[in-house]
């Protein structure tokens, strides 16, 4: 960002709920199904069809609202967003207004600044504040085909139309890009954590809007805003968030005005378009619902709510680095998703060495994972049996390196760590008095390197462990052969 400047930036968050059906009719949210399949007279908004509430909806947008630190409302009250676009079949939404269902909450995430890579350094807690989380029903969706040059065709799919959806607003509270990065990325963690939202931007099941404008610093009223929609992932929406703060700047000191618009991010130019001029809350008419009674939550329900929500990401990240001793990035990557952290967990007990567990986890669990298109809920390997495997490591029984292999056949074949060593013979030997008869034959077997070494050549006590190593087919423990050596050398 140029000096003098400052970017201010709003999100809004659009996650659909996790529920199997829509929140005013029966038909099913089944993603993928064929085109305008799922619909009927309430989500096609026909004549005489009325809404009735799916409480599945609320119980899930609730669990959403505490999981980012929101105060539920008692009693909230749907309205209708008048406006007119092919996929919103009513030609109003249901929404909710001047009575949301949630608001007044503030987050603690973790933000890094970043280099022109991209990777991230310096992290450091920060409070965003959240002004409200409501409940609204989706639109449908347009699907466009062909070149505008050419033959172009618009179709739309209803199916998505009604699917319930809770839409999250901050305060502008962002600075930079990045700032903004790591908030989706926290928020799309918590919903999953919780079971509210699937938040799969590829699917369309969560997406972002970003409300940008600049100042100078020191200024303390806000620039015009210009909110960029439909970003259908959190890279694109840092890089249109980047390009739109350069943009208004160079406008401003060419002498230009920033018009309050909506634009779209075009990923291929590498730069934000025109969509529409953008609306003010007046122009959307809005007015309660009049086929949907107040929204009222008991304390009974509230309660009942809470008891049920899990631990969630954050104190568990400061508790894994607490309790067992992780540093912030291996907790971090360890409670980025809610069967990870469950599986670590597991293996860690079973293991007994917390911090032996998380680096295999981290390192070459997940990469066959990731090798394999796989969760850690789906791994072959169970987390007691990799903690198993770490304690045999921590006992000798075989090598780190050995343990590679096993890890590798474990995720193969699905045996147990214990079965594959039987299998093979890998047990490592850690007879001392086996180990100090190997040690002596290979002494007598390189004379020359015995006087060299006893000359000052220290160089050469790698020499001796290979020889040592390869003498026991790689089955001697390491560590008792550089002690058995050591003195050895020394007589």
């Amino acid at each position: 960002m140029k000096n003098g400047w400052e970017a201010v930036i709003g999100l809004e968050i659009h996650a659909q709920l996790n529920t199997e059906t829509k929140i005013f009719c029966g038909c099913s949210t089944r993603f993928g199904d064929e085109p305008n399949a799922n619909t009927c007279p309430v989500c096609l908004g026909l004549p005489g069809a009325l809404p009735v509430l799916n409480w599945r909806a609320v119980e899930l947008g609730a669990r959403a609202a505490l999981a980012l630190g929101l105060q539920l409302n008692e009693r909230s009250i749907f309205a209708r967003k008048n406006y007119f676009y092919p996929d919103l079949p009513k030609g109003y939404q249901i929404s909710q207004y001047d009575r949301p269902f949630s608001e007044r909450g503030t987050l603690e995430i973790m933000t890094a600044a970043r280099d022109e890579g991209g990777h991230a350094r310096d992290w450091r807690p920060m409070t965003i504040r959240i002004t409200r989380l409501h409940l609204e029903e989706d639109a449908g969706k347009n699907v466009h085909e062909g070149l505008p040059e050419t033959d172009r065709y618009s179709y739309i799919d209803l199916n998505r139309a009604g699917t319930p959806l809770a839409e999250i607003v901050t305060e502008p509270d962002f600075r930079t890009s990045w700032e903004a990065y790591d908030y989706v990325n926290h928020v799309r963690r918590a919903l999953q954590w919780v079971g509210a939202s699937e938040a799969d931007m590829e699917k369309g099941n969560l997406r972002c809007e970003a409300n940008v404008s600049v100042r100078r610093v020191g200024s303390e009223k806000f620039g015009t805003k210009v909110e960029l929609k439909n970003l259908n992932s959190v890279r694109f929406m840092q890089k249109a968030i980047e390009f739109e703060i350069e943009r208004q700047i160079n406008l401003i000191e060419a002498g230009g005005a920033v018009t309050q618009e909506t634009r779209l991010w075009d990923d291929r130019a590498g730069e934000t378009r025109v969509m529409r001029s953008k609306e003010e809350a007046h122009d959307y008419r809005y007015f309660p619902e009049p086929d949907l009674q107040p929204l009222v939550l008991t304390s009974d329900f509230i309660a009942r709510v809470h008891d049920e929500m899990p631990e969630l990401p954050e104190a568990r990240r400061k508790r894994f680095m607490y309790e067992y001793g992780l540093s912030y990035n291996d907790a971090a990557q360890l409670t980025s998703e809610h069967t990870l952290a469950d599986y670590y967990e597991r293996a860690a007990q079973t293991s007994g060495n917390p911090r032996g567990a998380a680096n295999w986890i981290r390192t070459e669990l997940l990469r066959e994972l990731e090798t394999d298109g796989r969760t850690a809920a789906e791994s072959p390997v169970a987390a007691e049996e990799l903690g198993a495997l770490v304690r045999l490591i921590d006992e000798a029984k075989i090598s780190g390196k050995q343990g590679k292999d096993v890890l590798v056949e474990m995720f193969k074949s699905g045996k147990t760590a214990a079965v594959i060593i039987e299998e093979q013979g890998l047990a490592q030997v850690s007879d001392a008095g086996e180990i100090e008869r190997l040690v002596g034959e290979v002494l007598a077997a390189n004379p020359k390197q015995l006087e060299q070494y006893r000359a000052g050549k220290t160089g050469l006590m790698g020499f001796f462990v290979g020889q040592v190593m390869k003498a026991s087919q790689g089955k001697a423990n390491p560590k008792l052969v550089n002690e058995v050596l050591s003195e050895k050398l020394k007589a």
